[in-house]
């Protein structure tokens, strides 16, 4: 069934065939894999644009030729802004400045340094996602910056190995979609414009750039080759999530996307983006991501970053010989400018780079970014995203240890200094760094007000509980004081921009673990991780008694760490990726595409997995992780009860959305909600704890299972909360190639509620009629919402023990047999039919 379902498209991509016997040595080989849609649209100002657009036609139909193109590229400026936008002075229009990034402001002071994007996915937490944008973007606007260069949600992490999969929420669509629509309305609502990145399909560092190989031959960048359905249900659904909450700008990436450069595609800019998704902002470029001059501006490329590579006589050309015309001029300059009035700049905003010193060494205004305000965001944030995946013996939370040992080169924050210009933070593919990691490296660094590390946090409670404690970071094999009560090992996974990891695991990481472990049978592992990281080679080691992913907290690491492990807070995070038990696991999606065979000097990476990368790719495969997508420990257990699932009174049950003026991500139909279900969530242990309770849905002709609901509960113990998940047309609909909609299909969904992807102890079936319902009469017209709630009792779904097995008990519902509920004629206000089945069990282990 897997194979019939990956066979979509490619068909075009697959005629590079063994028969040629000399490698490829032009692109033209490849022209017309992506389909060319001409000319660009226009922004309309639909929607919630409109007021902004009036402005900004007005402001450009009083701009020169000359001011039109300095719009449309950066210059360089006096500060250390990433790109600059210059100002024209007579219209008060005062130049941009656009600045690294989705984590944090970079290269300068007076910042914090929050917690990464897939720190972010691992809370699950869409509050936390709003709130942390809202006090990161504040600082940015006080060191005026007008435009904040992230989110990320591409890289989405189809390549587990890849370099800057820590720079973004999820690879899952749903969870990081959900996330960055939180990131952009609290970037957005401090007045900064998010500029989401990258725009599509660069899932590798390895040749994103074109450049020259050993042999001193240009090579051009990998061609990410993905049929539409993927990229429509996969790739492009997190950026149509930050187009609905308003995204002023999207920036395009490095890569090819059909064998055809990003900035320079039309079917993805001018088609996907502007047309089917009504994007009203602006394409701006990744840093030297633009290979032409006129191609790129025709394909909807708006704004070309750092500057313009053929020279500003080319640029300016472009008009006066007619090879761009000036609508297309003026549509460029409309949508920056739109954007610029869209988040209300051009009033009460400091000057763009006011607090971006190109120097810090030299004499400069003290320009404080930071809030105390955003001291809870940056704590609790760092606490959320900490997962904690193995938890025996009662290790944690710890008792009042009277010696604690603490081991491994990521105890503490070893930078000699960090009184310089702070830079990338970059390291090269290596697979640690001796020294706490808090933050990945490249363009996604930020720069901290200050670190506290694992070892200054131990160090605070050794003297509030007057606790012994010792450490040795540098040995690999240190020794072990008998009488320790715990011991800790400080481990970690780095990953930067511009390299791919060179692995998934490293045996000198682990052997400081196997070490310790040999010499002290209370041992706790840190690993904070860029990335995904094995950990079979100690995880079964009985002496191993808790394992914790902590990710990339940001400057509160040490801090967030000391209150989950002494119980202050008990962890909540969950998995928001895959953790195999061996490399091979991942297949061919392990590590980033080589330059092979003909395609030597235009690097094709061919996406025929379609959607199926991790925990679908595993469910496809029956292979077992080692820890599933949305798996993570707390200190309590819950139980979930009470499922029911409701038809809204006017939903319309069409096979494709009704069509409707298109605004800023799509058509508004295509997101209606359809049915909400609903299932109470207890706290059945005894500590205060936070779960999140998660709805997958298997759609017919889909995965097995695909995530389309998540809330994060904080509950008391005893307390209960009712968990309401609204499904919309969209997450019940697949991409159809040939009508080039969603499709909402008749036949059976089967719904699952739980605690991760693989413990999803509540599930029904919901069954969706072609034209009338289960209740007889086969009337396309129906007024009736029905309602099944489960009449088991409690069903636990522990979390504070590991992999607790699935329950056994089963629970059954009215009626003959699986026939479910229905309705036949009725009243006008829903069309077409459902019934919702009650599953004949919890279902098994394994899948």
């Amino acid at each position: 069934m897997v194979t019939k379902l990956l066979s979509v498209a490619l068909t075009t991509l697959s005629l590079l065939g063994a028969s040629h016997a000399q490698n490829i040595t032009s692109d033209a080989y490849f022209y017309g894999q992506s389909p060319p849609v001409y000319p660009s649209p226009q922004g309309s100002g639909a929607g919630d644009w409109a007021a902004a657009y009036i402005k900004a036609r007005a402001l450009v139909a009083q701009l020169t030729a000359v001011e039109k193109y300095n719009m449309t590229v950066g210059m360089s400026g006096t500060t250390i802004c990433s790109g600059n936008i210059i100002p024209i002075p007579r219209l008060g229009f005062p130049g941009l400045c656009v600045s690294d990034a989705g984590n944090g402001l970079r290269s300068t002071d007076f910042v914090s340094g929050y917690d990464s994007g897939i720190h972010v996915g691992a809370t699950w937490n869409k509050s936390h996602a709003a709130t942390r944008a809202y006090e990161m973007a504040g600082e940015f606007k006080r060191k005026g910056v007008q435009v904040m260069l992230g989110p990320v949600v591409g890289p989405i992490g189809r390549v587990a190995e890849g370099g800057r999969n820590w720079e973004g929420f999820s690879n899952d669509p749903y969870l990081c979609g959900a996330l960055v629509y939180e990131h952009i309305t609290g970037t957005q609502k401090a007045g900064v414009q998010a500029c989401t990145k990258h725009f599509i399909g660069n899932e590798q560092e390895l040749n994103r750039n074109p450049g020259t190989n050993a042999q001193n031959q240009s090579v051009a960048s990998v061609s990410s080759n993905i049929d539409d359905q993927t990229i429509h249900e996969l790739y492009a659904w997190p950026f149509q999530d930050a187009l609905r909450a308003g995204t002023a700008s999207i920036m395009c990436s490095y890569n090819r996307i059909n064998n055809s450069y990003a900035c320079q595609n039309s079917k993805t800019l001018n088609g996907i983006l502007k047309t089917e998704m009504g994007f009203q902002g602006y394409v701006m470029s990744d840093w030297g991501a633009v290979h032409g001059g006129v191609a790129p501006v025709l394909a909807g490329l708006d704004m070309t970053m750092p500057s313009y590579p053929f020279g500003y006589a080319n640029l300016t050309a472009q008009s006066t010989n007619g090879s761009v015309p000036q609508s297309r001029i003026d549509d460029q300059v409309t949508r920056i400018i739109a954007a610029w009035y869209y988040l209300g700049q051009d009033t009460n905003y400091p000057p763009p780079g006011y607090g971006m010193p190109r120097s810090l060494t030299s004499p400069h205004t003290q320009v404080i970014g930071r809030q105390l305000s955003s001291k809870s965001v940056l704590l609790s944030g760092a606490q959320e995203g900490h997962v904690l995946v193995k938890n025996v013996n009662g290790a944690l939370p710890l008792k009042r240890p009277n010696l604690v040992s603490l081991f491994g080169y990521g105890g503490q924050d070893n930078a000699t200094t960090n009184n310089a210009q702070p830079n990338w933070g970059g390291q090269g593919a290596q697979q640690f760094i001796p020294t706490l990691q808090w933050v990945g490296g490249g363009s996604g660094y930020n720069n901290p007000a200050f670190v506290s590390d694992p070892l200054c946090a131990f160090g605070d409670r050794a003297y509030e509980y007057g606790t012994s404690l010792v450490w040795d970071f540098n040995n690999t094999n240190p020794n072990v004081n008998g009488a320790s009560d715990v011991c800790f090992v400080f481990i970690n996974a780095y990953a930067t921009e511009g390299r791919d990891r060179p692995g998934l695991h490293d045996d000198y990481s682990d052997s400081i673990v196997l070490n310790v472990a040999s010499k002290c049978n209370n041992t706790i592992v840190v690993l904070h991780n860029a990335g995904v990281q094995l950990v079979d080679t100690f995880y079964n080691n009985p002496n191993v008694t808790a394992i914790v992913y902590a990710h990339l907290p940001g400057q509160d690491s040490g801090r967030a760490l000391t209150s989950l492990v002494y119980g202050d807070v008990s962890f909540s995070g969950k998995m928001p990726y895959t953790v195999a038990k061996n490399e091979s696991d991942y297949g061919r999606l392990l590590a980033p595409t080589q330059p092979e065979g003909i395609d030597y000097l235009f690097p094709q990476s061919n996406f025929t997995e379609g959607v199926y990368i991790d925990y679908k790719a595993f469910d496809a495969m029956n292979i077992t992780p080692r820890f599933e997508f949305g798996y993570g420990l707390t200190y309590s257990t819950f139980s979930i009860t009470n499922l029911t699932a409701s038809v809204l009174p006017n939903a319309t049950l069409t096979p494709y959305p009704a069509t409707a003026p298109i605004v800023q991500g799509g058509n508004p139909n295509l997101f209606s909600t359809l049915f909400t279900v609903s299932i109470t969530l207890t706290n059945t242990g005894t500590v205060t704890a936070a779960e999140v309770a998660q709805l997958y849905i298997g759609i017919p002709g889909g995965p097995i299972r695909q995530l389309r609901g998540f809330e994060k509960v904080l509950l008391a113990p005893g307390a209960s909360a009712q968990v309401t998940f609204a499904l919309t047309r969209k997450d019940l609909s697949m991409w159809n190639v040939v009508s080039q909609d969603w499709l909402l299909q008749a036949g059976t969904y089967q719904m699952y509620v739980g605690n991760s992807s693989r413990n999803l102890p509540v599930k029904a079936t919901l069954v969706i009629s072609a034209g009338g319902g289960n209740g007889g009469g086969g009337s396309s017209s129906m007024s009736t919402v029905v309602t099944k709630t489960s009449s088991a009792g409690a069903t636990s779904v522990p979390s504070g023990v590991e992999h607790a097995p699935w329950p056994t008990a089963s629970w059954s519902c009215p009626g003959n047999g699986g026939a479910g509920w229905g309705w036949g004629q009725g009243g006008s206000g829903v069309t077409g039919g459902w019934a919702l089945q009650a599953g004949s069990g919890w279902g098994k282990k394994g899948w």
